[in-house]
């Protein structure tokens, strides 16, 4: 399952590298804050592999980001431990303001005529 979610990055931990038997690995984990009702949120995310942690790289601390990630969790040795793992970041769009609803100055109201007399001709019938 993707989840999707719009905040800001609150901090960038340091950059982790490693190797296994599947070669050199890194990952980065960052703090990110998202507004649930009326109170901020924040949850630890991290990135996996080289071209997701210079990804996050293009970001500051700071910025408004749009963060796609999913959710997985694992046990070892009787604990449980859940990984959100963040596979795209960009840049949240800005809001755009709704055009202004002044319509500008009203016309002024339409002056009535004066009545007239009524030839046979101005009858409706």
């Amino acid at each position: 399952m993707s989840l999707e979610l719009e905040g800001r990055i609150v901090r960038k931990l340091n950059v982790q590298n490693g190797s296994s038997a599947r070669g050199p690995w890194s990952k980065q984990e960052f703090i990110f804050e998202y507004q649930e009702g009326n109170f901020p949120t924040q949850v630890c995310m991290n990135v996996w592999g080289e071209d997701k942690v210079r990804d996050l790289a293009r970001h500051n601390d700071g910025d408004k980001v749009k963060v796609s990630f999913n959710l997985s969790s694992r046990e070892y040795n009787g604990r449980w431990y859940t990984d959100v793992r963040a596979w795209r970041i960009e840049s949240a769009a800005p809001v755009a303001s709704a055009p202004s609803q002044d319509p500008g100055p009203m016309p002024p109201p339409p002056t009535e005529e004066p009545a007239g007399t009524l030839d046979d001709d101005d009858l409706p019938f």
